[in-house]
């Protein structure tokens, strides 16, 4: 099978039946694991006492193992068949589980502000605590269209390139990023490889998402401006799909919000958007992000039909 093929058969498993809580709640999740890996080695190699120059070499080390030992796992089990490397790409695929964790922040919302702020805790880094009903639907619907940016296209652009061995090399390197590649003392040097590397991972994908939101919202009219606000967000790639989303919506987005009790005066995306949004621009955000998923899946098809045509 193609890897087209098997990129269209993880797509429709995925988007069916998402990740079946019956299966992983015995079983560990593979990002699990992946992350389990990633923390041994940070506790082994990330040594307080030594130089930076060390730390950075032992986090380039750690990267590169996890590349090699990605594609090595990937090879022998895309070797089992096209069945079993539609399955387990479809497992490092996040369609379903990422609307479905955002149509819970609009239940959520519909309840009462304080349920919604329980929802978008667990999609979110920053305090909730003290969220108002907008604040919630912003940072759902910023984490809609970034995670569906690293969690669905990267994921498929490079497993269309390379099959599952590439995939799961994306998805160790994506993992490694969110566990150690931040700015603080532990971890400026360890994580700067995982976070350079993801961020050219995600070069492409992040402004492929950002064309497909904003040609199926109708908003290519503005790329100008879609890429402007992009290049100005305090992330390479999160800015662009984060922008295509608040002008296909007409939202606002981004904007003040705090982190560990500190408020940041983030500017907003799109700030002549709608600010007072709840529930209603969440659902209208997951009903775009299913008719970019349907983009997908056309252009994959279209790539098999073309591959057993040549």
């Amino acid at each position: 099978m193609s890897h087209a093929g098997v990129m269209c058969l993880a797509l429709l498993l995925d988007a069916l039946f998402g990740e079946p809580r019956w299966i992983w709640s015995r079983l560990p999740h593979p990002a699990v694991l992946i992350g389990r890996v990633i923390g041994h080695l940070d506790r082994t190699l990330n040594r307080a006492a030594d130089s930076a120059a060390r730390r950075r070499a032992m986090g380039v080390l750690t990267v590169v193992s996890l590349c090699i030992g990605a594609v090595i796992i990937g090879g022998i089990l895309a070797e089992l068949g096209g069945m079993i490397e539609a399955l387990c790409a479809a497992i490092l695929l996040a369609q379903k589980s990422l609307v479905q964790h955002l149509r819970d922040v609009a239940r959520g919302l519909r309840l009462s502000t304080g349920e919604g702020r329980h929802m978008v805790a667990r999609i979110v880094g920053r305090d909730t605590r003290d969220m108002d009903d907008a604040a919630v639907a912003r940072a759902a619907i910023e984490s809609g269209a970034e995670n569906f940016s690293d969690g669905v296209i990267a994921p498929l652009f490079w497993g269309l390139i390379g099959g599952l061995p590439l995939m799961l090399l994306y998805k160790a390197v994506n993992t490694a990023d969110s566990m150690i590649g931040y700015r603080t003392p532990r971890h400026s040097d360890f994580g700067w490889a995982a976070a350079r590397l993801d961020d050219l991972l995600n070069l492409i994908p992040a402004r492929l998402s950002a064309v497909m939101i904003a040609a199926l919202h109708g908003q290519m009219h503005q790329w100008g401006d879609i890429a402007r606000e992009a290049r100005q967000h305090r992330s390479p790639n999160a800015g662009w799909p984060e922008a295509a989303m608040a002008r296909g919506l007409d939202v606002a987005l981004s904007g003040p919000r705090a982190y560990h009790g500190t408020m940041q005066d983030f500017p907003y995306v799109h700030a002549s958007g709608a600010q007072d949004i709840g529930p209603r621009e969440i659902e209208a955000a997951i009903a775009g992000l299913w008719r970019v998923w349907r983009l997908a899946l056309v252009a994959t098809l279209a790539l098999m039909v073309i591959g057993a045509a040549l």
